[in-house]
């Protein structure tokens, strides 16, 4: 196909990623615990499992620092040779070759966007970058800047085909950072499973999943946060098999002439979400859906989030707004107060 652009090696660059996450790679063990910890995809992650043997662990502790390392240099949007880099500066001239993989990963993307209303949009990072809460000072985008990259913003309008991805307009960007981290732990809990690793719990930047229990304990105990107190816990669930994740919005903001405006954007609109609610906790079957939820019922506020919830099968939730609490039906039955 003429217009295909082939899909280069990238090996530069992914053994550029896997040193540098080699490089801050530390393990230990801790009352029966063998622990992992390295830095990638921007965040903190750490692998804590028990009862194999050590041989085991620590094939399954290199795997996972290469599989990690080959799932960032791929589709990080920050790396200009990831597939993701490829496919974004192709924007408007040409399709993309993807892999089986990908094309999973985008059919994934396809189904959240359905299910969330639009509210989860792999496409809206030309949003995201005019919203800058790094900025000093914080800037407040213009209405007409906005609505400029409004226009190149929308799930439907990608265009997909098995084997290859465009995307029509020039500007246009996929981001997958909504679901990335998220869908990296999952798949690592599929790599501890292959392995014999029936104990374990994946922690990326506090996305995290566990099988099986904590030493000692018929679970794993997982804390959350306070928004209003941010590195104290509200509460603590305990689960098995199941993952759990925060989404919130008050440590990553700014404020201009009073009005706080926070780091999660309603791609829908192109503003900030300001609905009151400040931090959702989900626990569901997977991290994939658990971080969706989160995310998703941030955006759609305190009412139609806790319904969302709700509606979701093996779920359960906490929304935390400007001064209440809401649970969902299900969560005291992982709460521990």
């Amino acid at each position: 196909m003429s217009n295909l652009q082939q899909s280069p090696g990238g090996a530069a660059s992914a053994r550029d990623v896997l040193t540098r996450i080699t490089g801050s790679v530390q393990t230990s063990s801790e009352r029966g615990l063998e622990k992992l910890s390295f830095h990638a995809m921007g965040t903190r992650c750490a692998v804590n499992c028990h009862g194999a043997p050590a041989a085991a662990i620590r094939d399954f502790q290199r795997e996972v620092v290469a599989w990690v390392a080959s799932f960032e240099a791929r589709y990080s949007r920050y790396l200009p040779e990831s597939l993701i880099g490829r496919i974004n500066e192709a924007a408007g001239r040409q399709w993309v070759e993807t892999d089986p993989e990908t094309d999973r990963l985008l059919a994934l993307c396809q189904d959240l966007f359905f299910f969330t209303r639009g509210a989860f949009d792999p496409t809206a990072l030309p949003l995201i970058r005019l919203w800058n809460w790094k900025a000093q000072p914080p800037v407040l985008p213009e209405e007409v800047v906005i609505r400029a990259a409004r226009e190149l913003v929308g799930w439907s309008k990608v265009q997909r085909r098995p084997g290859a991805v465009f995307l029509p307009r020039a500007g246009m960007c996929l981001d997958l950072g909504g679901i990335g981290k998220e869908y990296a732990v999952d798949c690592v809990i599929n790599l501890a499973v292959s392995r014999g690793i029936a104990n374990v719990l994946v922690d990326f930047g506090q996305d995290v999943r566990v099988k099986g229990a904590a030493p000692d304990k018929k679970f794993w105990l997982i804390g959350l946060e306070d928004p209003s107190q941010p590195g104290k816990c509200w509460t603590s669930v305990a689960v098995t098999d199941h993952a759990v994740a925060t989404s919130g919005d008050y440590f990553r903001c700014f404020q201009i002439n009073g009005r706080r405006y926070g780091h999660i954007i309603d791609p829908r609109t192109g503003y900030p979400v300001d609905n009151g609610c400040r931090a959702v906790s989900v626990v569901a079957p997977s991290c994939t859906i658990a971080g969706l939820l989160t995310t998703t019922a941030l955006i759609l506020g305190p009412k139609e989030g806790l319904q969302l919830i709700e509606t979701h099968q093996g779920a359960a939730g906490a929304l935390t707004t400007d001064n209440s609490r809401l649970l969902s039906r299900r969560f005291h039955e992982f709460a521990t107060a």
